[in-house]
């Protein structure tokens, strides 16, 4: 019997539960008894991979932020600027706009090198100022994204596979969105779950049926039937 592949999973979308918040419990059980690599690729801010890796009981191999932060288990790397976002945070708020998460703002109160501005907030506003910054805003669906132009989840993913000894070519990799194009540009294999973006549907190697974490629960139960 051949080995698992190595996994590249993003978060919302793909781990999560559609009429529900949050990850779906059904996903703890088979990746923690994945024998392959969970590479964790997410638009979120550093500590939530982290904590789901935790909880999961998993390696903590994490892509945060858009592949802003990278953890390869050994080192942190940080890959993307961490000024320029609060710059445009703060000048968006000066021309009379919230991020629209509330005073706390937990959404980016540990983010290191991007900030998240909630969907309901004037998106043309935000793209302007971000530009003055040379920065992009990415919509994945959940949030508008103010990073980096150039850091993006499959160098991440790369450095990654390259710190642990896999090939990408054996990897499997499940999303939903524009910002999981780069992870499927890198893996092997690539899955975009029913609920996904126009953009990640064009770039996936196979459109599933199923949407959130039943989409990708099929493809670990394909995987493994398939070894």
């Amino acid at each position: 019997m051949t080995a698992d592949p190595p996994l590249l999973l993003d978060i919302d979308g793909t781990l999560t539960r559609p009429d529900a918040w949050g990850i779906d419990p059904r996903i703890f059980d088979p990746l923690r008894e994945w024998d392959a690599p969970v590479v964790v690729a997410t638009g979120k801010a550093f500590p939530y991979p982290i904590a789901l890796c935790h909880f999961a009981a998993i390696p903590e191999l994490v892509v945060a932020e858009n592949g802003g932060v990278v953890y390869t288990g050994d080192d942190i790397f940080v890959t993307a600027d961490r000024e320029a976002p609060r710059a445009v945070a703060e000048a968006y708020r000066a021309a009379g706009y919230s991020l629209g998460w509330g005073e706390e703002d937990t959404v980016n109160r540990w983010r290191e090198t991007e900030i998240a501005v909630n969907r309901e907030q004037p998106l043309e506003p935000l793209r302007e100022i971000a530009a003055e910054f040379g920065l992009e805003v990415i919509d994945t669906g959940y949030a508008y994204h103010v990073k980096d132009t150039t850091p993006n989840k499959g160098d991440g993913v790369e450095r990654i596979a390259d710190h642990i000894g896999f090939d990408l070519a054996d990897a499997v990799a499940v999303g939903d969105s524009i910002n999981d194009v780069p992870t499927f540009r890198v893996a092997g294999r690539s899955f975009a779950v029913a609920n996904a973006d126009e953009d990640a549907k064009a770039a996936a190697d196979e459109l599933l049926e199923e949407i959130h974490a039943d989409g990708t629960l099929s493809v670990l139960e394909r995987v493994r039937d398939s070894r």
